[in-house]
């Protein structure tokens, strides 16, 4: 089999690990700083005839003027061995900004815990699946979400995702019913629609690309389950525009210098934001006003529900959730669908005997919820699937003295975890680059430990909607594969890697043949 290419798309790491000063002060200064030289910029701007400053988006609000401080450990960190590479001044974000998803696998034969710098700013790279266990479960309590979520939580909400603490605990215990097996057993007949109808609109010799394909399949369902079937598509068609824009630039938003968030090259995420937040508060708005209907949308289930104190979500707190679905609900299985179409087409014996599986299971009827626990070979496609292309970092930030790998690690220092290079640790995975859907089979997996896989997270942060995510990807798969053989392009590149959130495919380019004519 031929490995993916990958593409080091270096703006998101190395927005994590841009120089930064010493001090909270020299960094707060920061932006006054840039103040006089961006004004000059955006006047060059308006005299060529460019747009001026862009407003901040509608989807961030001030939320009570907070200003996000990066905050600097003062403590050294001496002790721990800094991983190699490092250069004067910008320390590693060279290494990092020529190859970021290269070095984070390589980490790993350096030691089990590093320093890597950002100019002057250390962060604590954890590469052992035993310390990545302390950070995300054992120890959870000593840690919050790091630098990268206090950017995020401005631009897209304070959802499940970003929320910390009790707001989190509360959130979590009033959302998760809706992740319950009956709730789930309702969505599978959605998703089964909408992939029938996807697999419609395929024709025979048509070159389709699998990331946008799935991606828009992602988005279509989401919309469907989101919000009640009388609007439905207007939500679809919204979020089908703007969804694609908006989580194209967030990361990069995020991990940008507060004082470059006025600068034009944001217009198109600003309007897009604008846009999906004015259509999200309008469904809030009427679904609210039609009364309290029985209906099974997740929209209709926020409002209806409330905690001990008989006291429920507002419209603010709903609308991050959505977004926070919106964002969850797509990228994940747009990625790994869009893997597992790749892969198989470059694996026939694999593609055979889940075509196999499909047949005994399925038969010639659509896919139902009974069916999705017994697909166990397709299952482990998609578990493969997410292990080579899964989540690339996670941050955390300590909020007191910790001892990590016999080192003591201070207070407000930022801990790194790339779980895309834990999941392609030659010692925990054999032969780790290639594609091997039986490294999922019962006893394998029973012969691991548990923290050695953790694709959905870990603890009290583990994705709550893992579940639904896998059920829609066995649902596609179920319904697109026995119709369809999907062949690599000849004239297109092999997919690479994007260094997103997700190791996301750029582009997978297949072309599309009827099963009985293959």
């Amino acid at each position: 089999m031929g490995l993916p290419g990958r593409e080091e798309i270096a703006f998101p790491l190395a927005g994590i690990f841009k120089p930064q000063g010493n001090d909270e002060a020299t960094v707060g200064l920061r932006p006054q700083a840039h103040r006089r030289r961006n004004s000059r910029r955006r006047i060059g701007v308006r005299l060529a005839g460019g747009p001026g400053p862009v407003p901040p988006p509608a989807s961030q609000p001030p939320r009570g003027g907070t200003v996000v401080r990066e905050r600097i450990p003062v403590t050294s960190l001496q002790t721990i061995p800094p991983a190699k590479g490092a250069v004067p001044v910008l320390g590693h974000l060279p290494r990092l900004m020529r190859d970021p998803l290269g070095v984070l696998r390589s980490l790993h034969a350096e030691g089990d815990i590093l320093v890597l710098r950002a100019g002057t700013m250390p962060m604590v790279y954890v590469t052992s699946p035993e310390l990545v266990n302390q950070v995300m479960v054992q120890r959870a309590r000593s840690f919050r979400k790091g630098r990268l979520f206090d950017r995020a939580r401005l631009l897209v909400g304070d959802g499940i995702a970003n929320s910390e603490g009790a707001k989190h605990i509360r959130n979590r215990r009033l959302i998760q019913p809706m992740f319950y097996k009956e709730r789930l057993a309702g969505y599978a007949d959605l998703m089964s629609a909408r992939a029938q109808a996807l697999s419609d609109s395929w024709r025979p010799g048509m070159e389709v690309d699998a990331t946008e394909a799935m991606s828009r399949l992602a988005i279509e369902i989401l919309a469907d389950t989101l919000f009640s079937h009388d609007i439905s598509e207007q939500a679809v068609r919204s979020v089908q525009e703007d969804l694609p824009v908006i989580m194209r630039n967030v990361l990069r938003r995020a991990l940008a210098p507060q004082f470059m968030d006025s600068w034009p090259i944001w217009s198109d995420f600003n309007r897009a934001s604008a846009r999906m937040r004015a259509v999200i508060d309008e469904v809030i708005v009427k679904t609210r006003a039609s009364g309290p209907e029985d209906r099974s949308d997740m929209l209709s289930l926020l409002l209806a529900v409330k905690d001990d104190e008989g006291v429920g979500f507002t419209d603010d707190e709903i609308r991050d959730e959505l977004t926070t679905f919106l964002f969850a609900g797509t990228e994940t299985p747009a990625s790994v669908l869009a893997w597992a179409l790749h892969h198989l087409s470059e694996e026939p014996d694999i593609e055979r005997a889940v075509l196999d599986e499909i047949k005994e299971v399925v038969g010639d009827r659509p896919v139902d919820f009974d069916d999705v626990m017994r697909l166990p070979t397709l299952t482990r496609v998609l578990d493969e699937s997410l292990r080579l292309h899964g989540v690339v970092t996670l941050m955390r930030r300590s909020t007191e003295p910790v001892t990590l790998g016999g080192h003591e690690i201070p207070a407000e220092t930022e801990v790194l975890i790339s779980l895309y290079a834990l999941h392609r640790h030659p010692e925990l995975y054999p032969d780790p680059e290639r594609f091997d859907p039986d490294r999922w089979l019962p006893e394998r997996v029973a012969a691991r430990p548990r923290e050695h896989a953790v694709p959905f997270g870990a603890g009290n942060r583990r994705c709550i909607g893992d579940k639904f995510g896998w059920m829609e990807g066995v649902i596609a798969l179920t319904t697109l594969l026995p119709r369809w053989k999907l062949a690599p392009n000849p004239q297109r590149k092999a997919p690479r890697e994007a260094t997103a959130s997700m190791a996301m495919p750029t582009r997978v380019d297949l072309v599309v043949h009827p099963r009985d004519a293959a």
